[in-house]
């Protein structure tokens, strides 16, 4: 199913699957939650951690079709219950209807509900990779939910890098792989620049106390908004949001302003948890059916990079939807609004073969 990569056939297809999607978000059964916990769990690093906690949301019956879906970095499983994402796809006549699918939504390593810094260990929690959240994601859905087989891998921003990684390192675990806003290359250039600053910003605030602080830096929250404007929100809507310098203040004294209930040393670590991604060697290995779904105004993931047209050759089964940029769309945001592809989703779950039982 390898396809053109000329950026007439994506735009064309984009556009195509965005005039053909409904207005209306369906509705979707309460999720589930449960906890796992890991003994003896060691990272890449060596460091071993007598437990992990992994903690998890499930929509549907154990009984369907089993597919996992991946969070970005700080949001956990349950930013995926969202309305412009999981209220496209979970419900009555969706491409992941919950009378059907079974479908996992765990909180990664560091995230959510799962283990992390703030639980406890602050700055003596081990240093994670995306490698080792894949792992940890792996061993919950295979050991503690009985999964032997998945029919999708599907993960947005840091779930998309993992999803890259889980394709190649688990190949036979899936049929499907959908890597969104995300590329198969090592982390480097502005991305990880914007990235590395959050880091330090929090590391040299005086008041971060190599992470034995007793009231929240205030950088955690500076660094955060810096780079959430810096690197998503898309040029044109953010220009359409603040056409006037009076208007910009507002928006980001707005944001300045907001509660912002994350823990200095989470975030930190959730950033630094990306360092050494770096999918590219193996993309040999995948086997899935792959769709790359990335948006025209992603800015952590600029399509004129051509990374993408490079690396999807290489893969047996793979292909690329680019969603066009507008004042309507939310840059590195875009992907995460599935009207704009679940049409194209369907398509490959109808399309794509099922190993025979």
């Amino acid at each position: 199913m390898t396809s053109s990569l000329t950026p007439a056939r994506i735009l064309l297809g984009a556009v195509l699957a965005l005039a053909t999607l409904p207005l209306l978000a369906a509705d979707f059964p309460a999720p589930a939650e449960g906890n796992w916990t890991l003994r003896d769990f060691r990272f890449r690093s060596g460091v071993v951690l007598p437990e992990l906690k992994l903690h998890y949301r499930t929509i549907g019956a154990p009984t369907g079709i089993p597919v996992l879906l991946l969070h970005g970095t700080t949001q956990s499983g349950a930013s995926l219950l969202a309305p412009q994402f999981g209220g496209e796809l979970f419900g009555p006549g969706q491409p992941l209807d919950a009378s059907r699918y079974y479908v996992i939504l765990p909180d990664a390593i560091g995230h959510g509900k799962s283990s992390k810094p703030s639980d406890g260990l602050r700055a003596g929690f081990p240093r994670y990779s995306t490698e080792d959240m894949v792992d940890a994601q792996h061993r919950l859905v295979t050991e503690h939910l009985g999964v032997a087989h998945l029919r999708m891998v599907l993960g947005y921003s840091m779930g998309g890098m993992e999803t890259w990684i889980y394709a190649q390192k688990y190949p036979a675990m899936m049929d499907i792989a959908v890597p969104m806003a995300s590329l198969p290359t090592a982390m480097a250039g502005r991305n990880w620049m914007l990235r590395r600053l959050i880091i330090d910003t929090i590391r040299t605030d005086p008041a971060w106390m190599n992470g034995n602080y007793t009231t929240q830096p205030r950088s955690a929250q500076l660094a955060s908004v810096f780079f959430g404007l810096a690197t998503n929100g898309g040029s044109q809507a953010l220009q359409k949001a603040a056409p006037t310098r009076a208007k910009a203040d507002a928006l980001l004294d707005a944001r300045l302003g907001a509660p912002f209930p994350a823990d200095a040393n989470d975030v930190l670590y959730q950033w630094e948890s990306s360092a050494d991604y770096d999918p590219s060697a193996g993309l040999e290995r995948i086997t899935a059916s792959l769709l790359a779904i990335n948006s025209a105004d992603d800015e952590r993931n600029p399509p004129e990079l051509g990374i993408m047209e490079s690396a999807l050759p290489r893969i047996k089964n793979a292909r690329m939807l680019l969603i066009p940029g507008s004042d309507l769309t939310a840059g590195h945001g875009t992907a995460f609004q599935a009207r704009l592809w679940k049409t194209s989703l369907a398509t490959l779950l109808e399309q794509t073969p099922q190993p025979m039982k």
